[in-house]
């Protein structure tokens, strides 16, 4: 009886056309999704002279808003080494990228499965899965373009990666926070650098400029499907997801923003200067918590915010005030180039 009482409620909570504002907002998505779209091989002319890669290419030395990109060390290494790190670092963030969302496209599609007929849901999940392959086309002809050879997310995800889009179909809400803790770090990296206005090599500019255009709806989605469902969980399960939200956050942001030890010991980076960057020193901390801000302004708003939470987000390293709307920008962080 209890288990058919909660198969009950797991497809009832996968009905939502019943509230007008939610299917307004997945429309908007979807057609939007239509009208505004990118193919990495007819938006991005990858045989152009200009976007070849060519030896000493200043415009791949890390941006000041990089943690490695800032940091005193590697200001003062060769041009030549900081252009090989710079091209290391970008491949091996585009090859994560990739990696992250072909597990994203698994698990939309698992989830889209058990969608009912008629929902909106599985229009939006199909299309967002259709631009995160197209992402995963345009990041992987980036690492090919660089010709250098990363291994991305840390061997352990990378074994545990046909596991975790079997999570959407039994725990979406799980999974979707997974989604924010993949997805907030890279758009709000790549925010920044775009931002910061130093003249990057034309295939990072303009990947990023599509990625971070086609990702603003991606991660519209999952805070709005996050904040219809968070309101109707039992109070058990809300505590349970408090305390292990930010820890979904922390572990999923170390994997995709922290580089490989293999990276370290190729380029003789000094132990001290690896634990500066990742994350000991103080602006390297409060880069964290910024990164983060959006989704403490959902937990806030959803009541996943308790005492025992903020504690857990303390601990993780993550704390810090709610941004005060969606995407606001951390001025404090952002170097303007000369």
């Amino acid at each position: 009886m209890a288990r058919t009482r909660m198969v009950r409620r797991w497809r009832r909570n996968m009905e939502v056309r019943d509230d007008a504002e939610y299917v307004d907002m997945l429309t908007t998505l979807s057609e939007g999704s239509v009208r505004r779209n990118f193919n990495p091989y007819t938006d991005i002319d990858w045989d152009s002279p200009e976007f070849a890669v060519t030896p000493g290419d200043e415009r791949w030395i890390l941006p000041a808003t990089d943690p490695l990109g800032r940091h005193p060390w590697y200001r003062s290494q060769p041009v030549e080494k900081q252009i090989e790190i710079g091209q290391w670092r970008q491949a091996n963030v585009a090859k994560v990228g990739l990696q992250f969302e072909s597990i994203l496209i698994r698990g939309l599609m698992n989830y889209s499965f058990w969608v009912p007929n008629g929902s909106p849901e599985y229009r939006y999940c199909l299309h967002e899965a259709v631009e995160e392959c197209n992402h995963t086309l345009m990041f992987q002809e980036m690492v090919n373009r660089i010709g250098t050879d990363v291994p991305g997310m840390p061997r352990l995800l990378r074994w545990l990666s046909p596991l975790i889009p079997l999570v959407p179909g039994p725990l979406p809400i799980p999974f979707f926070f997974g989604v924010l803790a993949g997805e907030e770090p890279i758009d709000h990296t790549q925010k920044d650098v775009l931002r910061e206005g130093k003249e990057l090599h034309p295939i990072m500019s303009r990947v990023m400029a599509i990625h971070v255009a086609e990702e603003a709806r991606h991660i519209s989605f999952a805070h709005e499907y996050l904040r219809k469902r968070l309101p109707h969980l039992r109070r058990g399960q809300r505590l349970l997801l408090s305390l292990n939200v930010p820890i979904i956050m922390r572990v999923l942001c170390q994997a995709i923003l922290v580089p490989p030890r293999s990276f370290f010991r190729q380029f003789g980076i000094p132990r001290e200067v690896r634990k500066e960057l990742f994350f000991d020193a103080p602006e390297s901390r409060q880069l964290l918590r910024d990164m983060f801000a959006d989704v403490r302004m959902l937990c806030h708003d959803t009541g996943l915010m308790n005492p025992l939470a903020k504690l857990m987000w303390r601990i993780c390293k993550i704390d810090g005030p709610p941004s005060r709307f969606r995407s606001e920008p951390q001025r404090r962080h952002i170097v303007t180039a000369a």
